[in-house]
């Protein structure tokens, strides 16, 4: 088999993905096109009048536009930087377990609430932190008044990065553990024969072999500001908490699928697209330059 004939073999395997990708993605994006129409379901795309640029102009001039942007890169950022402090921190620590069947019970037992939808864990949230909850239970046994979490301000975006961070961090150690184990065992031994005692070897061993891990984990992480967890959020919060929770992505579904208002959520989630898609280029940019990372 000539290389040319090999070459078209892969390209025949991708098909199958490349025309999925076609169906649900590229096609699909006929629909921005509301974003400047005054659409109408009766009447379709191709029928709804034009109007240009009106949708963005109604967008900026809302009073929640500036509190929206405000809460999904707070809370977006917050995620980020707690996320991958966390998985650090807790890599660091396993990768200090010796007794192989234990640290292999932990590596399970962190991982897996990465596996169940936010739907089953909003689910045991509520229940934790409700009045009658587990949570308000121990705080009336210490003399405490009941705290209404999931309907407090000053709580809400607490509970959402923690609760995102218990979920995910135990998979993004993974990542990490992996370039631990990538480290040189002689570095370390090293290290011990000349003094270094394990604080030492730490910073000057471990945290350099893992830096361009670190640049690389938030550079690409850049991407991801605008999504704050549309579905963690959507199934946690309520009117109540709207001021310190509502994000772009519920909005979007408030005005779209409950308001009608079909042009302004189309407006709003394209912004958001084209924005996402820029932070995107210019986070592999970063990784390509700082930690010599391509795709192609």
């Amino acid at each position: 088999m000539n290389n040319r004939a090999f070459v078209w073999n892969y390209h025949f395997m991708l098909l199958p993905g490349i025309l999925l990708l076609i169906v649900f993605s590229i096609v699909p994006m006929f629909g921005i096109t509301i974003a400047f129409q005054d659409y109408q379901p009766t009447v379709g795309i191709l029928r709804s009048k034009w109007i240009g640029w009106e949708n963005f102009t109604y967008m900026y001039s809302l009073p929640d536009s500036k509190l929206i942007l405000v809460n999904t890169l707070s809370i977006a950022i917050m995620k980020i930087i707690a996320g991958q402090v966390i998985a650090f921190t807790f890599a660091l620590l396993l990768h200090e377990v010796l007794h192989v069947k234990f640290k292999r019970i932990i590596q399970t037992i962190v991982y897996l609430p990465h596996f169940l939808s936010w739907v089953i864990l909003s689910g045991v949230l509520i229940n934790i932190l409700s009045l009658d909850g587990i949570v308000n239970q121990m705080i009336r046994w210490f003399g405490g008044d009941p705290i209404m979490f999931l309907q407090s301000n000053s709580w809400f975006r607490a509970i959402v990065v923690s609760s995102d961070v218990w979920k995910e961090f135990g998979f993004s150690t993974i990542i990490y553990i992996a370039a631990l184990t990538s480290i040189n065992p002689n570095l370390f031994e090293a290290a011990a024969i000349d003094g270094a005692n394990r604080f030492q070897r730490l910073q000057y061993v471990t945290i350099p072999g893992l830096l361009t891990t670190i640049i690389l984990l938030l550079t690409l992480s850049l991407g991801n500001v605008l999504n704050a967890g549309f579905e963690q959020i959507l199934n946690l919060y309520n009117p109540i908490v709207y001021e310190s929770g509502d994000i772009i992505d519920t909005y979007v579904y408030r005005a779209g699928l409950i308001e009608t208002q079909y042009g302004l959520a189309t407006a709003v989630g394209l912004l958001k697209s084209v924005v996402s898609f820029l932070l995107i280029a210019l986070s592999y940019g970063l990784a390509s330059r700082y930690a010599n990372y391509r795709i192609f």
